[in-house]
């Protein structure tokens, strides 16, 4: 049994990395025909002036990989081993990518509106949070209906605690910050997908270490499917994910949390989003109270390190290996509860 969920796994990210890389050479042909090229923000660096015009929308070649490496695979665990992946494993995987199609479908629009417009403003701040209220609401709703919410924290050594009715809010727009923040991290070429490829593995392991074989599928045929999309979107990058890509890998990255009944998880798997979107916060917070003063010389913080002279490739490395301590830290406190 161990031997066929390993070559499952296997089959998953092989799947996720080869529709991934190949569909790159029909998508992005495709982006350059429809002219849906990115517009640079005037405020950041100047040198990325260059990336002007580069297709964005790329997200599209990882979700193709993700959602057919998952259908083949799921079958497949159906057929030769339903005990490990039955119907409600099916309907939590199903959860997880109305969270992320959802998020997902959310930055297809923002991204649709930017290239039509020719300009680096999508949709409007309300525009996307009524949609992102309504996919986080359906999101919390279906974790509920499959008895898979849980107000109760588990602590290193045994312990745990209820939050009670306070964990409602707090995972409400924890949600819906956390899919934000995985966006916000998508500034730099390569830089998400090398990130999110490292916190899959956290979770691969994680969720293997707790049994929860769909989560291995998830996150294995997401790592593999970001592994994919480095072959195009890696310095200097040939495409960008857009937010289309980018809400969408938060959407993964925070709902495999949820449907392991361990939000808290996130904090370990999700370090970095969480790292580079709390400048940001800090940064607009610090700059009201002080009156125009900034603590750091860019946000989010990953343009801090390139106004510093720091390579993209370098920053991509340095990021995962935060991520990769995370992961690591995760991992730990998964042994340890």
């Amino acid at each position: 049994m161990g031997m066929m969920v390993s070559w499952m796994l296997v089959a998953a990210a092989v799947a996720a990395f080869s529709i991934t890389a190949l569909s790159g050479c029909v998508v992005i042909p495709a982006l350059h025909r429809l002219h849906f090229g990115q517009t640079i923000r005037e405020s950041g660096p100047t040198w990325h002036n260059k990336k002007q015009g580069t297709p964005t929308m790329g997200g599209l070649c990882f979700i193709l990989g993700i959602v057919v490496a998952l259908i083949l695979v799921l079958v497949g665990f159906r057929r030769y081993a339903p005990d490990l992946v039955g119907a409600q494993q099916i309907q939590a995987v199903l959860l997880v990518m109305f969270l992320a199609l959802g998020s997902g479908f959310i930055g297809f629009l923002d991204d649709f509106v930017k290239v039509v417009r020719h300009r680096n403003l999508g949709l409007l701040a309300w525009q996307k949070l009524v949609m992102q209220f309504a996919v986080t609401g359906g999101f919390l709703f279906g974790l509920n209906a499959l008895g898979l919410m849980t107000t109760v924290i588990t602590l290193p050594g045994g312990g745990s605690f209820d939050l009670g009715l306070l964990y409602y809010p707090i995972a409400f727009f924890g949600i819906i910050f956390l899919v934000n923040a995985v966006n916000l991290t998508d500034g730099l070429d390569g830089l998400d997908s090398c990130v999110t490829f490292v916190s899959m593995l956290g979770y691969l392991v994680g969720a293997s270490l707790l049994g929860f074989y769909h989560v291995s599928i998830l996150a294995t045929a997401t790592a593999g499917a970001c592994a994919g999309f480095l072959v195009w979107n890696f310095y200097p990058a040939k495409v960008f994910m857009g937010d289309t890509g980018s809400m969408f890998l938060g959407g993964i990255v925070t709902a495999l949390a949820f449907v392991m009944c361990r939000p808290e998880l996130v904090l370990f798997f999700g370090i970095v989003y969480i790292w580079d979107a709390m400048t940001v916060v800090i940064q607009r917070v610090y700059f009201k109270l002080t009156h125009g003063k900034r603590i750091f010389r860019m946000t989010p913080i990953h343009h801090a390190f390139e106004m510093r002279g720091w390579r993209e490739v370098r920053i991509d490395a340095f990021f995962s290996f935060i991520a990769l301590m995370g992961a690591l830290l995760g991992v730990l406190y998964i042994y340890l509860t």
